[in-house]
């Protein structure tokens, strides 16, 4: 975790420690927006059965894909900061290029 004094010295980096809080809250409002899409399908369905399945169709879909992409960007980010890491311990053990 990190401390508050963290936040005004720029020794160690804090996203890799929040990026997962904010992970899960993307993942909650994608299941939100899942769930608003679910529900708007089934109330279209008593209108037009096919358009209102299409919709609920889409609707998972798109949670599913969202959260596929989701994870995705926060490994990206998180990949950065871990060469960021490891390219430092190389600095600091001299095995730099020359």
């Amino acid at each position: 975790m990190f401390s508050f004094s963290d936040l005004f010295q720029w020794d160690r980096f804090i996203t890799p420690t929040i990026i997962k809080t904010f992970y899960w809250l993307v993942i909650a409002v994608i299941c939100l927006f899942g769930l608003s899409g679910i529900f708007a399908g089934l109330t279209a369905m008593a209108i037009s059965p096919f358009a209102g399945f299409l919709m609920v169709l889409e609707s998972i879909a798109g949670v599913v894909v969202g959260i596929i992409f989701s994870r995705i960007a926060a490994e990206l980010i998180l990949i950065i900061f871990r060469i960021n890491e490891h390219l430092g311990a190389i600095r600091d053990q001299g095995g730099g290029v020359r």
